[in-house]
């Protein structure tokens, strides 16, 4: 259901390399960005699933963590693609919500609901 390209709020703090995901044989890249990377991947039997970015994150979350690290005189670099005319006074701009919540209801959907048995009793105990 995801668009070929769509946007992601990232981490600035973390990076792992994509040739170490793609170097790893039980790894599936899914989705990956020329300047972001590796946004999500999985395991071949999609036992788990790693989500690099933040496509949880509300409008405002990258706004806010940026400017407190401003205003702390951190040396930190302005979020891309997130305002308008790369202006921190705009309203920044929401371009990840439908796709977070296309993730999100993927997941739930295939990977939990889908192998969640329909008696209880047949479930294991861990």
């Amino acid at each position: 259901g995801f668009d070929d390209i769509f946007y992601a709020p990232h981490s600035r703090h973390t990076y792992v390399k994509t040739e170490d995901i793609e170097a790893c044989e039980d790894l599936v890249v899914c989705a990956k960005g020329d300047e972001a990377g590796v946004f999500l991947c999985m395991s071949k039997d999609g036992s788990n699933i790693f989500v690099m970015g933040h496509p949880e994150y509300d409008r405002y979350t990258l706004d806010t963590e940026y400017k407190r690290d401003k205003n702390k005189g951190l040396e930190i670099a302005m979020p891309v693609n997130y305002y308008p005319d790369d202006n921190p006074e705009e309203k920044p701009l929401l371009q990840w919500r439908s796709h977070g919540n296309i993730l999100y209801s993927n997941w739930l959907n295939y990977y939990v609901y889908q192998n969640t048995p329909y008696e209880w009793n047949k479930i294991s105990e861990k």
